[in-house]
């Protein structure tokens, strides 16, 4: 399988045309898509779902809104934009190469030793925040536009949350001081997709109505079409007179925008609810250049359309690789499985989970004991308690979530919980 991106000279010769400006934005994007795709199926992981989603955002931001090519990277004025939620970071590194800020070797060492971490982290030219665990953003930015006030500095934050994210306590508390605190410089952007993991957010734990919900906090709250780039223009335009109180935009988007079959859900449905198969892991050879086929025929056709010729892009084909018979092995579907059985025989067991049934292979469990099963999306320390209070009821509580998530999000929780001596199992 080969493995070339578009050139950055193609992105150069982009910025030049002159003509439908909402095309050349979109020519931008999906040139973007394109080299993301490519990256992380070299990678062999990412997550393509939302850096696909929130690609048009960041497209607008940087080629529009951003002052950092005028400013400097480094200079205490420039505008800040950071993703809050972290793992659409392919998409943006995808920019970043577009934009000369990465190079081609870089991008192509995507989660890779000497290469770009698969999360956000400082130390990467051009990233503002260390991000990935959830609902941290927006508190963090809050510090960034506090700090550029009382330093008389000038430039904007610009915050990009998850729709899920917003399961998160610590999103409710930035919501409420930011408010408070007048923090007019704070704009934060939700790429509203509707999946989180592989379910629906409503499935999950439902945010709606989220406009109302973050406006009863005192922020000025909008709601737009995440992909419409006059409808960014115009609303970013709008927005810069509100100075005295945060902003909030709601913006609608699609996960896998760009690749059809990444837009929409599988059509297997789980006890009613829509499964979604593209948030994370690299696609398979026929999707990837599938995918890449799409991409190539939308960037063909805008391009004619502005007049611009032909873009170069690679071609990317299968050039053959050994076959294998050895099988993927996943300690977690041992796990799941094991879960299963002891249920049969003990009904004080229940599980918890923070959004990653899926991921820690706790589908079979979900399927066969519904009513001992409990959902509690992203929001650990809520998860924690609640598995308190079941164990003091008598129940055998399983909490499941990834460790770094659960040992220090959750740590003064767990104490709590260990105090009364009860029987909880955190895995």
């Amino acid at each position: 399988m080969s493995f070339k991106l578009i050139n950055k000279s193609e992105f150069d010769k982009v910025k030049t045309l002159k003509g439908d400006w909402a095309a050349k934005m979109q020519l931008f994007a999906d040139m973007c898509r394109y080299n993301t795709l490519v990256a992380v199926k070299k990678a062999g992981s990412g997550h393509l779902g939302s850096s696909l989603s929130a690609m048009d955002i960041t497209t607008f931001l940087y080629l529009n809104e951003l002052n950092i090519f005028n400013v400097g990277l480094d200079s205490p004025d420039r505008d800040i934009y950071f993703s809050s939620k972290g793992h659409d970071v392919p998409g943006l590194y995808s920019l970043f190469y577009a934009l000369g800020i990465t190079t081609e070797e870089k991008l192509l060492l995507l989660r890779r030793l000497h290469g770009l971490d698969g999360h956000p982290e400082t130390r990467i030219p051009g990233i503002e925040a260390s991000t990935g665990s959830l609902g941290m953003g927006i508190s963090k930015g809050k510090g960034m536009a506090w700090a550029k006030t009382y330093r008389k500095n000038n430039g904007h934050v610009y915050v990009l949350t998850g729709d899920g994210e917003f399961q998160e306590g610590q999103i409710y508390e930035s919501l409420q001081a930011a408010a408070h605190q007048k923090i007019g410089n704070l704009t934060a952007i939700m790429d509203h997709n509707k999946y989180q993991t592989d379910m629906l957010v409503s499935d999950v734990n439902n945010i709606e109505d989220v406009v109302q919900k973050v406006s009863s906090f005192g922020w000025h709250v909008v709601r737009i079409d995440g992909h419409d780039y006059i409808d960014l223009k115009k609303t970013f335009s709008d927005l810069k007179q509100i100075t005295d109180k945060p902003k909030m935009i709601v913006a609608d988007t699609v996960k896998g925008k760009g690749v059809s079959f990444m837009e929409k859900p599988e059509t297997e449905t789980f006890e009613g609810k829509t499964l979604y198969k593209w948030h994370s892991g690299a696609p398979d050879d026929e999707s990837y250049k599938k995918g890449l086929a799409e991409l190539t025929k939308t960037i063909i056709k805008l391009s004619e359309k502005l007049g611009n010729g032909k873009i170069d892009i690679p071609e990317n084909k299968s050039e053959g690789k050994a076959i294998t018979k050895t099988e993927k092995e996943f300690v977690t579907k041992a796990y799941g499985d094991t879960l299963c059985e002891i249920a049969k025989t003990n009904d004080k067991l229940v599980v918890l989970d923070g959004d990653l049934s899926a991921d820690c292979k706790l589908r079979k469990f979900e399927k066969m004991y519904p009513d001992r099963f409990i959902e509690n999306g992203i929001a650990e320390q809520d998860m924690v308690s609640m598995a308190g209070g079941l164990a003091r009821m008598g129940l055998i509580p399983v909490v499941n979530t990834f460790a770094s998530f659960l040992a220090a999000r959750a740590n003064e929780q767990i104490y709590n919980n260990a105090g009364e001596q009860t029987k909880i199992i955190y895995t």
